[in-house]
């Protein structure tokens, strides 16, 4: 018994910094649980004193609408900035050409508005809804792997001005 008491006491100290801040995270659980029980007053005091508290995240909703086949838009004012998503150019591979549309060119809803090609596969890229395009992403001619670095920000294909229905995109 004497024996086993001096181990115990040897390993504590070697292991008093871990075991304590074990110890705090406990009590402050079961202060965090108890303040529950307690008058609002008591719970606040308690709440502000408990360090392992989540903060307050809000929830912000996207700009962007996606279409079924992986093309997203996000609308500034009436003009729609239109590209692909993360996942679309994931599968697709490292891409190494865009052959994109004219500025002026018109298009109907599911139409072939341009082309990615890479290193695995050439991908189409289809108008979500009718539209005209306003202005292409010209960075593009010289860096198309912009579209694989940020396909949901500098990597954009065109802006359009839309004519049809947006309804279905998501």
């Amino acid at each position: 018994f004497g024996s086993s008491f001096a181990l115990a006491s040897h390993a504590s100290s070697r292991l008093s910094r871990p075991v304590t801040l074990i110890a705090m995270a406990l009590l402050a659980v079961l202060a965090r649980s108890s303040a529950a029980r307690m008058a609002p007053s008591a719970a606040a005091a308690v709440r502000t004193w408990a360090p392992l508290q989540r903060p307050m995240l809000a929830r912000a909703f996207s700009d962007f609408k996606f279409a079924k086949t992986h093309e997203w838009v996000r609308m500034e004012g009436d003009v729609g900035v239109l590209g692909i998503s993360d996942f679309a150019q994931g599968q697709l591979g490292e891409v190494v050409y865009c052959d994109l549309p004219d500025e002026g060119a018109q298009f109907k809803g599911q139409e072939t508005l341009c082309t990615l090609e890479s290193v695995k596969a050439v991908g189409e890229v289809y108008a979500p809804a009718d539209c005209e395009v306003v202005e292409v992403n010209a960075k593009l001619s010289d860096e198309p792997a912009t579209v694989n670095s940020g396909p949901e920000s500098d990597g954009w294909l065109v802006k359009v001005k839309f004519s049809g229905d947006l309804s279905s995109l998501m």
